[in-house]
This record gives structure tokens, C-alpha cells and sequence, in this order.
């Protein structure tokens, strides 16, 4: 599946990374690929060109709804010399091989994990982590879908609760070994579609 960069509009401030979106090319005979549409993945932000105006140049400027594809993913609809595109598109599920993966990284002080491969919705609106010294703690959003907590879990399994934008709440408990260490990634269960 192909990953996307969204537009300001799009992008809720990385909220809406992971996101999964149905994207199609329309009203153009010449260049669209009739017929054809690609599932798309939100993982990057397409920064806004403040110096051009929204429909000359700065296609990722606010209010456009902008999505920056690949190549490869651009030419399943359209022809690539085409360029900027009129495109339909819809939030769609997520389907995802494997669990949701929590990447661990920080320091002895602060703890951050990027959640990533999250069937379902696909974007993560709230995460919580626990050890077992501690109940359950909100951690923030640092960027994307990395989520970081200012506390010391080293020694402790993890566990995490993850609410998706649909409300749907998944808990994964002990999903990190107590023997953890911070640069590896661990597997858990999937949300249900």
C-alpha cells in the first residue's frame, strides 16, 4: 500500500496519520485513469507554500484538500504528466497484516513509542501505557502517530490501551517484556474490523 502526504486540512496536526484513504482521479477524460482507484496510507505532512496563492503553486496551502502522492501510486490513477490532479476520495478501513507494532525509543526519564501497522481506523487518537508500578497514564502526542509519557518504565512489561478515531479501543497487556529495551519494536493484537 502506498503511503500519502496530507495537505493542512487534512493532516489534523499528525492526528490523521495512518489513516487509510480511497483515492480516485475524476473530470479529466485526458489524463485520468478511468475506473481505477488506489487505497492510500496518511504517513507524511505536505507543508503549505505560503508565498503562492492556493490554486497557483501552493496546492498544500489551507483550505485545499491536497494529497501528495508517489509515482508509482499517482500513475495507477493518472497519467504522470498530467500533474496536479482533480481527485474523489474516502476514508476507508485499514486492513493490516499482522499486530499493531509499538516501536519503543527514549531515555531512562521519558518514554516514547510509535505505534504503527493499526488495522481498522488506522489513525490512534488517544494512548495509554501502563506498568507494574503504575495505573493507567495518558501519554501525549509528540508527532504522527509517536506517543511519549515523561516517566521511568525501564524494568517494568507494558501495556498499552489505544483508542482509534472511530472509538473503537483496543488493550494490549504485557505487550512489551519486562526485559525490553529501548530501539525495538513489539507486536500485539490487532483492532477487529
Amino acid at each position: 500500500m502506498a503511503t500519502v502526504g496530507l495537505s493542512t486540512a487534512l493532516f489534523e496536526r499528525g492526528a490523521a496519520c495512518g489513516g487509510c484513504y480511497e483515492v480516485k482521479c475524476v473530470e479529466d477524460l485526458k489524463y485520468c485513469l478511468p475506473g481505477t482507484s488506489i487505497v492510500v496510507t496518511a504517513t507524511n505532512f505536505c507543508a503549505p507554500n505560503l508565498g503562492l496563492p492556493a490554486d497557483a503553486g501552493g496546492v498544500c496551502n489551507p483550505p485545499n484538500h491536497h494529497f501528495l502522492l508517489p509515482i508509482q501510486a499517482f500513475e495507477k490513477i493518472a497519467l504522470w504528466k498530467a500533474g496536479v490532479m482533480p481527485i474523489q476520495y474516502r476514508r476507508v478501513k485499514c486492513l493490516r497484516e499482522g499486530g499493531v507494532r509499538f516501536s519503543v525509543n527514549g531515555r531512562s526519564f521519558f518514554l516514547t513509542v510509535l505505534i504503527s501497522n493499526v488495522g481498522g481506523a488506522g489513525d490512534v487518537r488517544s494512548a495509554k501505557v501502563k506498568g507494574t508500578v503504575s495505573g493507567w497514564l495518558s501519554m501525549g502526542r509528540n508527532w504522527g502517530q509517536i506517543w511519549h509519557i515523561n516517566a521511568d518504565f525501564r524494568g517494568q512489561p507494558l501495556s498499552f490501551e489505544l483508542t482509534s478515531s472511530d472509538g473503537k479501543t483496543l488493550t494490549n497487556f504485557n505487550v512489551v517484556p519486562k526485559d525490553w529495551d529501548f530501539g525495538k519494536t513489539y507486536t500485539g493484537k490487532q483492532f477487529l474490523l
